[in-house]
């Protein structure tokens, strides 16, 4: 049940309009920083909407108006990363930290490259680092995204258990890291606990297929055979086809 939070949308420009580029009257050639700047707020904007060929061209464009703006070295890497063109994301998350090695942003998102190429110990780091920056909005994302990245490292559990912690120790409502901490519980065989995080994440988060199987295996372990079999029903109707729903259509002895 991993889940990262990345900040596409937190990716963003001060003060910024989404039209072409004009020069200002009586201007002998265009600026290009600030077309850069604009052709970067476009391209931001075409991402929140899943458009991501459009995204590229004009942060392509953007980069050659302006290759020191690092906020469109960082959202061209999130764009590539979301292709599955992981040595150009790599290269361009490297050059946004180069030119700010301390935007929350672009480190959230690399920490998350870093760990969907298997370098949870890296990404740890990153994620460590942009969870304690001033600057950070959204520390508890970053928190969560350790906890998640650390939580399939057998040597790491305690320190995955203890960043999703610091994420509910700020937002008490965090919708995945209460899903995140019902799995470690349930893990540790602790059922009560599990029911109660799962408890909490029904409150502040949407159903999903892997928190009704656990829900589901929770009550179970319980002994709530009736509750079991309620999700079990929820995951067959609301999320037919998937891994989960097959597994709840088994009969207990064959899962």
């Amino acid at each position: 049940m991993s889940r990262l939070t990345a900040l596409a949308a937190a990716l963003a420009l001060a003060a910024c309009t989404t039209t072409e580029m004009q020069p200002p009257p009586g201007a002998s050639k265009p600026d290009l920083k600030e077309a850069a700047r604009l052709n970067t707020q476009l391209a931001i904007d075409y991402m929140r909407k899943g458009q991501f060929d459009i995204a590229l061209e004009k942060l392509q464009k953007a980069l050659e108006q302006d290759d020191e703006l690092g906020i469109a070295h960082s959202a061209i890497a999130l764009a590539y990363q979301r292709k599955g063109e992981t040595q150009l994301a790599g290269k361009h998350y490297r050059e946004a930290l180069d030119l700010n090695a301390d935007d929350p942003v672009t480190l959230n998102n690399f920490g998350i490259f870093l760990c969907g190429q298997g370098d949870a110990e890296g990404a740890e780091k990153i994620f460590v680092r942009a969870a304690r920056h001033k600057d950070n909005r959204q520390p508890d994302d970053a928190w969560a995204n350790a906890g998640v990245c650390l939580r399939g490292t057998p040597k790491a559990r305690d320190r995955a258990e203890g960043y999703l912690r610091e994420a509910l120790g700020l937002n008490p409502n965090h919708a995945n890291a209460l899903a995140q901490m019902a799995q470690v519980s349930y893990d540790k065989n602790d059922y009560l606990r599990a029911r109660a995080f799962l408890q909490r994440y029904e409150l502040n988060g949407r159903a999903t297929a892997q928190t009704l199987w656990l829900a589901a295996r929770t009550e179970r372990a319980l002994g709530d055979h009736v509750s079991a079999r309620a999700y079990e029903r929820r995951l067959r109707s609301e999320f037919p086809g998937t891994p989960e729903a097959e597994q709840a259509s088994q009969p207990p002895g064959k899962r």
